[in-house]
C-alpha cells in the first residue's frame, strides 16, 4: 500500500483482512451496488460516508461521478482509507466521530471485528444480549474527535445522500442533523429498535419522507412502494428479534413542500398540512 496502516497486532490485522475480503473481494458485489446506489447518486452529487470501515462505499459512489466525505474515526480503518483515496480529488477524509455535539467520544473497538467500533456505550452493554453479537468483545478504547452532521455539511456542503452505519448510535448522528437531506440512510437492528425509530422521529421533525429497507447486505429494496412513517414503525416493530438487520432508506416526499432537486438547498422545512 505505500504507507504503514496500524493493526492493533495480530488479531487487527486479520480483522482488517478479513473486513477487505468481505468488502471488495466478492466480484458481483460491485455491480449490485452501483445498481443499487444510483436510485440515490447523481453524477457531481456530494454524498456523506459516516461510518467509512475500509471503504468500499466510497469506491461505488466514485464509480458513479460522486464526491464524497468519509468519516470514520478508527484509526486503523481511517489510514487504511488514506492508503486507498487520500490522493482521490474527489474523496475528503475526516478521521472522527459523529454524534449530536462535537468534542471527543469514546471510540470502543474490536480487534476481532474492527468493523462493529461504536462510540455508543449502551450499545456496548445490550450486545452480549443481542443475537448475531454476543461473541463479540470490545476489546479496547480510544480517545476520538466528534463533529456532528451540521459541521460536516458547514465545512463541506449540503450533500445529496448521506450513509450512516456507526453500530447504535445513528440516532445522536441523525440528530445532529438540523436540516432536511435529499435522502439518507441509517442502520436498523430488529432486537433493539429504539435507535432506528428515534431517527424516524427526528428526520419527521425536519420533513415529510418516505422510507424503504434493505436486509443485511442484499443491495435490494423490500418494498416496491415507499412507505409512509407510521408505516415503517409498524412494520419495524411487528420484526422478531431474530430477523436480520439492514438498513432504512430515507428520501424527502415531493408532497412535503419541498421537491427532491431543492433539498440540497433548503435549511428548514415545514410539514405541508396535507
Amino acid at each position: 500500500m505505500g504507507v504503514g496502516v496500524p493493526s492493533n497486532g495480530m488479531s487487527g490485522l486479520l480483522g482488517l483482512l478479513r473486513s477487505l475480503v468481505v468488502y471488495y473481494a466478492i466480484p458481483w458485489r460491485w455491480s449490485r451496488m452501483r445498481r443499487f446506489y444510483r436510485h440515490f447518486i447523481n453524477s457531481g452529487d456530494l454524498s456523506f460516508d459516516i461510518g467509512s470501515h475500509v471503504g468500499n462505499r466510497i469506491h461505488t459512489w466514485l464509480s458513479l461521478g460522486a464526491r464524497v466525505v468519509a468519516v470514520e474515526p478508527q484509526p486503523s480503518c481511517a489510514a487504511l482509507l488514506r492508503a486507498f483515496y487520500a490522493r482521490n480529488q474527489r474523496v475528503t477524509l475526516v478521521q472522527a466521530a459523529v454524534s449530536d455535539s462535537g468534542g471527543h467520544r469514546v471510540l470502543h473497538v474490536s480487534r476481532r471485528h474492527p468493523t462493529l467500533a461504536t462510540v455508543s456505550a449502551r450499545w456496548v452493554q445490550r450486545a452480549a444480549d443481542t443475537p448475531g453479537f454476543s461473541h463479540v468483545e470490545w476489546d479496547s478504547t480510544v480517545r476520538v474527535p466528534s463533529l456532528t452532521l451540521d459541521q460536516l455539511i458547514e465545512r463541506h456542503g449540503q450533500p445529496a445522500f448521506i450513509k450512516v452505519d456507526v453500530e447504535g448510535h445513528e440516532d445522536r448522528v441523525v440528530a445532529s442533523l438540523s436540516r432536511p437531506v435529499r435522502a439518507l440512510s441509517f442502520e436498523y437492528l430488529p432486537a433493539d429498535l429504539t435507535v432506528a425509530l428515534a431517527c424516524i422521529d427526528h428526520l419527521e421533525s425536519l420533513a415529510e419522507y418516505r422510507y424503504n429497507l434493505s436486509a443485511a447486505e442484499s443491495m435490494r429494496l423490500q418494498f416496491n412502494n415507499w412507505l409512509d412513517a407510521q408505516t415503517l414503525r409498524r412494520h419495524l416493530s411487528s420484526l422478531g428479534a431474530g430477523t436480520l438487520s439492514g438498513d432504512v432508506y430515507a428520501r424527502i416526499h415531493s408532497s412535503s413542500g419541498l421537491s427532491v432537486q431543492n433539498a440540497t438547498n433548503s435549511s428548514k422545512v415545514r410539514r405541508s398540512s396535507g
